[in-house]
């Protein structure tokens, strides 16, 4: 019995190791797809934006490029798009401050099931939604727009 228990464990880490550590080969980089907020521009496309990851959507847009308001990502969607290549759509608006002038924003959105490179993939009937949001010509938002 002892030789039994002493062998058993290699085998199960080997094949945990074999099987369990693959993955798929279609498989795409791991992203949350909840919604943190939502858009209907006014040709009816409901359009999400998704909490994402550092490449992608809420966390990869309000970290890099300083967009911490829903408003800001759906004020510019309340209006048509301004550019549309296939299933990339641009919208763009604008955040004024009397003390500080405006800025124009844009905001890049999928509306397919997946990214154009297809790596990420929002699931059957839904679509990625907000790809990024920035302030255009700079690398950050500046602060006053979040006000």
């Amino acid at each position: 019995m002892m030789k039994i228990t002493a062998f058993a464990p290699p085998v199960v880490v080997a094949t945990a190791l074999l099987v369990g550590l693959a993955t798929p080969a279609h498989a795409g980089p791991w992203w949350n797809k909840n919604i943190k907020c939502k858009a209907t521009d006014p040709d009816g496309r409901h359009v999400p934006t998704r909490i994402g990851n550092g490449e992608l959507g809420w966390n990869h847009f309000s970290g890099k490029h300083n967009i911490k308001k829903c408003a800001l990502v759906s004020i510019p969607m309340s209006d048509k798009a301004d550019k549309k290549d296939g299933a990339n759509l641009q919208y763009w608006g604008y955040a004024s401050n009397r003390q500080y002038g405006r800025v124009k924003i844009i905001v890049k959105v999928r509306y397919a099931r997946k990214t154009a490179d297809g790596r990420y993939d929002a699931g059957r009937g839904n679509v990625v939604g907000v790809i990024t949001a920035y302030c255009n010509g700079m690398r950050k938002c500046p602060s006053w727009v979040n006000e």
